[in-house]
């Protein structure tokens, strides 16, 4: 009998598991569709690089949330909804105020959005209207939440959010204190389209996951935030930048990318998991990199990054991927390194939001199987008949 149960565990459990379960589909979604192939992404069927061209964030949130374009009328209210819902609840500010200096930005972040719910009269209903109110809330809050704690760390009072301005223009005055330029808060806002969703990666498959549990949505955004944390997945434009400031000079780029390549090291902002060609949104911002340069007077980031793009097509035929030129490009905006994951989370949250929202149209629990590859069946040998080591 024993013989038999052991035959058939070798007969289910003999393929070997997909490392990171690449290649592996796992449900349906109207989202986001990705051609690795060609470098093409589009958003419930609309081309990302028309979206960058001729959308903004409101609407493309709009769109993620609901599947459609709004109309005039739609797009009007929920822009008014956002810029009503910006200012956070008092013991949100209150933590960010006791505990700024000592937190790391994602932390901060994470754990400001998890109190979010603190005045949430609503309890843990998953109802998709609730839920569309609630990522009103979340998606204009965490704005407030990263330029209030930026501006706290540095000794600074929080600005106030201001609803003279649009998403982007808002937290770029929020975070300096400054009315952006007209140009510089466009870009921004389009960086913000582009990275609004991409997928099942690791932090919107986080989200959902948390989400099939019928646990609130506010749970399930805390735990995209926590996904998106790690440096494999969030903090590589982060760690662009650091490279750049690194490297100091364009004269020292060649010497400093071959002897990285010579030790066999990663060159962050570059190769992608599902792009076998150049990331579409890597095109746009590279152009924005080359105009914050402009706008500011200071060309080096952009050239550095130039050059070691084409050293890296050069030696290795490795294309760019979206973080690479974010770098530059947030940093000419004045934004601080450390910041750049947590605006990556300021627009993603209307994808992982469009994913919660998906996940409870049709839900079942997420719940996939191990691949058993320990020790084979053992007898329990009591305490002491028992051999060190064994």
């Amino acid at each position: 009998m024993r013989e038999n149960k052991r035959n058939k565990k070798d007969m289910t459990q003999s393929k070997v598991a997909p490392k990171g379960l690449e290649g592996v589909t796992a449900a349906d979604s109207g989202l986001a569709r990705i051609d690795g192939e060609v470098g093409e992404l589009r958003y419930c069927g609309y081309l990302i690089t028309d979206l960058a061209e001729h959308s903004d964030y409101a609407e493309t949130a709009y769109l993620l949330w609901h599947k459609e374009l709004p109309t005039k009328s739609q797009y009007d209210a929920l822009k008014e909804s956002l810029r009503a819902n910006r200012d956070v609840p008092g013991a949100v500010m209150d933590l960010l105020r006791k505990n700024a200096r000592g937190l790391e930005p994602m932390d901060a972040l994470r754990t400001a959005v998890s109190l979010l719910s603190v005045d949430d009269i609503e309890g843990s209903q998953t109802d998709r209207q609730v839920n569309l109110k609630r990522a009103i809330k979340i998606t204009a809050c965490v704005p407030t939440i990263i330029a209030a704690y930026d501006r706290l760390r540095r000794g600074e009072e929080p600005v106030a959010p201001d609803a003279d301005l649009a998403h982007a223009a808002n937290f770029l005055y929020m975070l300096t204190g400054s009315k952006p330029n007209d140009e510089v808060a466009r870009m921004l806002d389009t960086c913000l389209v582009l990275h609004a969703e991409h997928g099942f990666n690791a932090s919107t498959f986080a989200g959902r996951v948390t989400a099939a549990t019928l646990s609130d949505i506010y749970s399930s955004v805390t735990s995209a935030i926590g996904a998106l944390k790690g440096p494999l997945h969030g903090g590589a434009n982060t760690a662009v930048m650091n490279m750049l400031v690194e490297i100091g000079d364009v004269q020292n780029v060649e010497q400093f990318i071959d002897a990285k390549l010579a030790n066999r090291e990663k060159i962050m902002g570059f190769g992608h998991r599902v792009y076998k060609v150049v990331d579409p949104r890597a095109i746009v911002l590279r152009k924005f990199s080359a105009r914050t340069a402009d706008l500011t007077g200071e060309s080096k980031w952009f050239e550095m990054s130039e050059k070691i793009e084409s050293l890296m097509k050069s030696r290795k035929g490795i294309d760019m991927n979206v973080d690479f030129y974010s770098a530059s490009t947030y940093y000419s905006m004045g934004i601080a390194g450390d910041l750049f994951t947590p605006i990556f989370a300021l627009s993603r949250v209307s994808g992982w939001v469009a994913h919660i929202l998906e996940q409870h149209e049709s839900n079942r629990l997420i719940r996939p199987r191990s691949n058993y590859v320990g020790s084979e069946d053992r007898e329990y040998v009591y305490m002491d008949k028992r051999c060190p080591g064994s």
